[in-house]
């Protein structure tokens, strides 16, 4: 005969609403906007990051950068250089180095697809993105292709013009 066990049974339990945004995976915790002024974005995947402690920390108070940021793969690994995220405020000595180089988690052959069209001339990997998902740390690196300054040109008329014809459709319906 099962003993009967001495502890109630709560129902899952609401999401602290004072929680921080970032932390809950409700915003994004990095962005990369200079990724689409500079780059033609093509292909998006997402992938783990190895990140230490305090790094974790940084990123939930919003101290990555991934301005200048690109992922590459060496010897059937992945990896992300140049991302910033600044020193943990209340580190010890064993805080982490800002700018270090950190491995990205993905399947094999994600790996291996990614090798075979980085082979191509002109393509990179750009972060776009990090956001965390289930308490994790993710990133989401785009295959991209540089832009011409012609390129930056065009895309800012197609934007303004954009924006011009949506602000007509707005007066006009304001009108009416």
């Amino acid at each position: 005969m099962p003993r009967p066990s001495s502890h109630a049974i709560q129902a899952h339990k609401p999401k602290n609403p004072k929680r921080d945004p970032v932390a809950a995976g409700e915003r994004d915790a990095s962005v990369n906007r200079s990724a689409s002024h500079n780059y033609i974005l093509n292909d998006r995947m997402e992938a783990g990051v190895v990140l230490r402690g305090t790094e974790v920390k940084s990123v939930r108070k919003g101290q990555a950068n991934l301005k200048d940021a690109y992922a590459l793969v060496k010897d059937n690994e992945l990896w992300l250089l140049n991302a910033h995220i600044g020193a943990y405020e209340h580190g010890s000595y064993a805080n982490h180095e800002p700018l270090r180089t950190r491995k990205l988690l993905a399947s094999r052959t994600e790996i291996n697809k990614l090798a075979a069209r980085l082979r191509t001339k002109g393509l990179t990997l750009i972060p776009t993105r990090m956001y965390f998902k289930n308490g994790k740390v993710k990133i989401e690196i785009a295959m991209a292709k540089g832009k011409q300054e012609w390129d930056k040109r065009e895309t800012e008329r197609r934007r303004t013009d954009e924006r011009e014809a949506r602000d007509a459709i707005r007066a006009r319906k304001a009108r009416e």
